[in-house]
This record gives C-alpha cells, structure tokens and sequence, in this order.
C-alpha cells in the first residue's frame, strides 16, 4: 500500500491531464457524427457526394477482375462518417492487444459493433447503421425498420431482410439454439414477432408497448440478429440432410448440431463467416501469437470525400498473458491505441514517464458505469447457515458500516471519487439521494453493534461464529487481473477482520470466476459498478436482472425464465422485477423514471449489495500519429466503447 501513497502527489497532475471530474450529462460531443444516407449529408451540408475511392490494397485486385469496382461493392445509400479531426489516408495496421480467449469483448468494442441501429458518441442518442430509417407505430409495439439497399456481407452476398428473417425463424425460435427467450425481446412472457414486409424492410411486433427495444438494439445485444443465412443454413437442420450434419458433427469432435451452429457462427472462431463490419478475420483467435483483421473490401461506409471506409488496412490483436504485457508493449510503443486491463491508477505513473519514449499521448475516458467496486454476498448460497447470513440485511449494513471509503478512495483512486453505493451518478435522471449514500460512513462502532444484534458473537480468538457454532469466514472471489480490485479486496479484508468477520481473498481468471458465479458457487464476489448511465438497459445492480446480478444468480435465473428454473425470489424482489416489467412497457420517460425510483427505494431500504466510490475518470493510449481518437469519450461496456467514435475512420498519419 506505500506505493499507492506515494502516488497521491499526482492528483492534481492527472487532474489536469486527464480532466478528470464528476460526469456531466451536458457535455457536448461531435454530434452529427454521421448521415445516414448522402442525400441527408447534401441536405445538411450542401455538398454532394458524385464519386467514391478506394484502398490501393484493392485497386489492382479490381483491374484483374478479382473485385468488383467500387462502386459496385458500395450500397447504393451508404452511411457518411464525419471524421473526428479530417480526412484520413489508407494503409498502415492498428496494433492493439488482447488478453486471451476471455477478452473477447475487446473485439466487440473495437470492431464487430454493427447492428441495425447503434449508439451516438454521446452514449444518449440512437442513429442509423444497417437501417438507414425506422418508423415506431401502434403506441410503442411495432417497430419497422428500413434496411439499406446494396449492402453486401465481407464475401459480397447481399444483406437483406432474409438474413434477420433467419436470426429470427430459424435461431431465435428454435429451442435448441434459445432454449430462454431474451428478456428484452419479450413483453409479459410473449416474445416478438418478426415479419418480413418486403427484401428491405422488417417488422418487429410486441403485445405491448416496449419502451426500451430501440435503446436495447443499440447495445451489443443487437448485435445477435445479424448474421449471414447464405452461410449458416449449411449448419441448420432445417436446410442440410441429418447425415450431412452428423459427419461434420464427428469432423469437428463435437457432439451435436447446435454447437457445430454456435461454434460457426463465432467469427472470430471461425474466419469462414462473412461479416459485416469493416475488417475481416484471417485467423481463428488463440491459433498464434496474434488475431489479424483485415479491411472489408465491401463494407457499407464512406467519408465526406466519398472514401471507402475504413483508412486501416488491418488490426493486429497481440495474444498478451496477461496486463503487464500489454503495458510493456504500450510503453514500448507497440501499441497504437489501447484502454484496457492497463490504463489503471497505478500504472500512470510510469506511462507518463514514458510518454515521449513511446511515442503515444492520454486520452480521457469519462466513465458511465456508478461504482468503481461492488461489493456482492451471493444471496443464493448453497450453505444455508451462510445464506441466512447473508440475507440478513443488518449483516449487510453491518458489512458495508465498517468498510473506510474515504481511506480506500485515497489509497486506490488518488482521492477521486465519493463514498457511493449501487446508485446511478449524480447527473442521471435517475440520481436516488439516500441511496447512494446509505450506510456509507465508517463506523465500526455501529457495525459491531448490529452483527452482535443478529447473534454473530465473537469466539475465544476475537473472531465471530456462526449460529451453528462453527468460525464465521467468507472468501471474496476477483479476478486477478483488475488488479485496482484486488488492492480493493486487501482493504476490505482488514476492515471485515477489524469487525470480527474473518475474510479470505481469492484471486481468479475471468472465465473461472465467471463459471462460479453463475453456478452460484460464490461467497462475495466484487466486480465493477455498470449502470451509472445505462440505468434502464443494465440494471444488473439494481434487481436481480441477467445473469451480471452477482448476488442473485438463482433469482435472476427465475425472472429470466418465467419462473421455469432457478429460485423464487422474496416479494419485495418480485416487486422490483414487476416493476421493471412496467418500464418495458412505459413509453413515458416520465413514468419510467417513477417507476425506477421505486425499484431504487427498496435497495435503499435492504442494500442488497454495498459500493465503495464513484468512478473517477480513466484514460487510454493512441500514439501521436494515430489520428481521428477523441481525446474524451464515454466508457461503456454495453454500448462497447470505443466503437461509437466510429473506428473505422481512425488512420495513421
């Protein structure tokens, strides 16, 4: 802990590097950031676009005929990025890092993001992408999307209505490959229902209203619905005979259709698949030492000066073991653009010593999540002594009473940050006082007082027992490569232990952690503090909502399934799941937010999971001559940042 310390001298430094403030909701961003079509940039700007250019990687592949022109590759409406800074030049690699088989959601956030719609740079604002338009009707429950004519997947067959008709009839209602309809595409139970208006157009129809499908679909959940039938179909027992499917079944060790399906449909595990977006897999993931993918030669996005997008010729994904890896290759300046595992607290010390050498400067990530740390007792625990515990809410304010935030805020987070628990940020519609705020202050007094209420005495050796008898111990489960957690754990450790709860720390790989928690194997796990400003489309902190709902994994698993697996959950949870179901069908802001501070005062009164600070800003790396990176965007896991500053005209100069 000395070295956090010393790195208190930095506060104001990084202060003034950074910018680094509480949020603000009225921060401006480059907005338009994009048209969908020519005829509105002409509209707009009143420039026209007559012409198009391409990459010189595919300009001789064209005069050998191996490419269609330009022209020809390009939809007949295709979607005009602005760039951030000005017009880029083609070629050059970005170089980019990634932390094993787990880390694949650094894929999503720097390249696979295209939905039909997606998410502005301002997180807020839901713009076109593969549907150049939509029209909502019949009181928020019909949806009708316009899809853009002549884009064409990376192997240059079409993209039309066919293909969402497929996601649709042949993997969302085949039970094999959704055994559990996703919570957002259902109303009361009822799932969607998709029609085919005609080769370009879809409808999406709901019982009731949906007040967050248009939001939701601009998440990585919408990502789901496109995919390539003219691929996939040879893997579906709807289209290929069984004996057909059998042998590529035993060909691939695997043993059944649908996980042949699910395997194939994975492109960064597989580079057969067409796709969409604007570089292309050569490689399957964790084959070698790197994951490269190269430019699209028909993907579906101009700049103003009729440049096919993108101006990289690929990106170049290091397979790193682990965070100190990544951060010698940024301070060797191998990596061009990076925010992940490294950029922490600690670490900016030394990378602002070696910002020259490595040729790179800081950008400022304002964070959207409410919590740098949440705190979760899984409520679900297969011990029932501890589960009693656990569910004890005095326990939980007990816990969260003897737990120094300000110290671990100093020592952690440079002194950034306010003592906070599971509570959207302070300039979110959705802002709860008392939340926020409850049982925040260090008192071990109090603390002592309530588990010696519920009958946690203390044994011979100043540690508490158990009702049963037996030593009371819990084991907090990390994973080990948020390190700024596992210096968080080593503190909360010692000031549980102070109260008597005697506490172990277990540090994790991702997928492991992952596969306890879900199976509800875990104790307390601790995990980051999503939903500060997603409040509505992640409200895993806020009641038992997907399977992110660290201390509810039965619970959530009930809600998820209509009650036809996990564990019933107690009636004020029910009630915060009812709720919810309600501001699905709100199409009233108004009403959505009342019906959320509902959900927000029964956390308020039983602190389901206990936070430690609000989230000070963060920071990535770009080096000087990769141009067109923001120098502040919005973090966000849901909407995968990076990808709103729109990567594809990111180039180096």
């Amino acid at each position: 802990m000395k070295s956090f310390r010393s790195l208190l001298i930095l506060v104001l430094c990084l202060g003034l590097v950074l910018g680094v403030a509480q949020m603000s909701f009225a921060q401006k961003y480059p907005i338009p950031s994009q048209y969908s079509t020519i005829a509105d940039y002409k509209k707009a700007t009143g420039k026209d676009i007559r012409s198009f250019n391409e990459a010189p990687m595919f300009t001789e592949l064209v005069k050998q005929g191996k490419l269609p022109s330009v022209e020809k590759r390009l939809p007949s409406e295709p979607l005009v990025i602005m760039p951030v800074e000005e017009i880029g030049k083609y070629g050059g690699d970005w170089r980019t890092a990634i932390l094993g088989m787990t880390d694949d959601a650094w894929l999503d956030r720097t390249i696979s993001h295209e939905g039909l719609v997606r998410v502005a740079p301002d997180l807020n604002t839901v713009v076109p992408n593969l549907a150049k338009s939509w029209k909502i009707t019949e009181g928020g429950k019909t949806f009708t999307f316009y899809l853009r004519k002549g884009v064409k997947w990376s192997d240059g067959e079409p993209f039309t209505a066919d293909d969402i008709m497929f996601w649709y009839e042949d993997i969302f209602l085949n039970k094999e490959l959704t055994p559990t309809f996703p919570s957002w595409l259902t109303i009361d139970n009822q799932p969607v229902k998709v029609e085919k208006v005609d080769d370009y157009t879809v409808r999406f129809k709901f019982t009731q209203p949906n007040g967050l499908f248009l939001q939701t679909l601009a998440t990585t959940k919408g990502l789901k619905l496109i995919v390539p039938k003219h691929y996939l179909k040879q893997f579906h027992p709807k289209y290929t005979p069984k004996e057909k499917l059998d042998a590529m079944v035993k060909e691939e060790k695997l043993t059944n259709w649908f996980s042949l399906f699910g395997n194939k449909n994975e492109w960064y595990l597989n580079p057969e698949i067409p796709v969409i977006f604007a570089w292309r897999p050569t490689n399957v993931l964790g084959s070698g030492p790197r994951f490269i993918c190269e430019r699209n030669p028909y993907y579906w996005k101009i700049d103003p000066a009729g440049n096919q997008l993108p101006y990289l010729d690929r990106v170049v994904f290091d397979m790193v073991e682990n965070a100190e890896v990544a951060l010698m290759k940024a301070l060797n300046g191998e990596l061009d653009m990076h925010v992940r595992h490294f950029n922490t607290m600690q670490n900016y010390t030394v990378l602002a010593e070696n910002r020259e050498k490595g040729g790179y400067r800081f950008f400022t990530v304002k964070p959207s999540g409410m919590n740098t740390t949440i705190v979760a007792f899984n409520l679900n625990q297969k011990d029932p002594v501890l589960r009693k515990i656990f569910n004890e809410k005095k326990f939980r304010f007990a816990m969260s009473l003897a737990i120094n935030r300000k110290e671990m805020i100093d020592l952690l987070f440079l002194g950034m940050g306010e003592p906070w628990q599971n509570s959207p940020v302070k300039d979110s519609p959705f802002y709860h006082e008392r939340l926020a705020k409850a049982y925040t202050e260090y008192d071990p007094v109090r603390a002592n007082k309530l588990l010696d209420e519920i009958g946690l005495k203390r044994g011979p050796d100043g540690y508490r027992l158990r009702p049963d008898g037996k030593p009371l111990s819990v084991t907090i489960e990390v994973v080990s490569t948020k390190t700024d957690q596992v210096d968080a754990c080593e503190l909360i450790k010692k000031y549980w232990e102070a109260v008597g709860v005697k506490t172990a720390i277990k540090t994790e790989d991702r997928s492991l952690f992952y596969t306890r928690k879900v199976t509800s194997e875990t104790e307390v796990t601790v995990w980051n503090g999503d939903g500060g400003i997603e409040v509505l489309l992640d409200p895993r902190w806020y009641f038992p909502y997907s399977h992110e709902s660290n201390y509810a994994p039965l619970w959530q698993l009930w809600y998820n399934t209509g009650g036809k697996s996990g564990e019933e959950p107690p009636a004020e949870v029910k009630k915060q799941m009812q709720l919810y179901d309600e501001i699905k069908k709100a199409t009233s802001f108004a009403k959505q937010k009342l019906l959320m501070k509902q959900i927000l005062d029964i956390d308020a009164n039983n602190l389901y999971v206990i936070g430690i600070s609000t989230v000070p800003s963060g920071y990535g790396i770009v080096k000087n001559n990769f141009r067109n990176v923001p120098e502040e965007t919005l973090g966000s896991s849901l909407y995968s940042d990076p990808f709103p500053t729109n990567t594809c005209q990111y180039f180096k100069k």
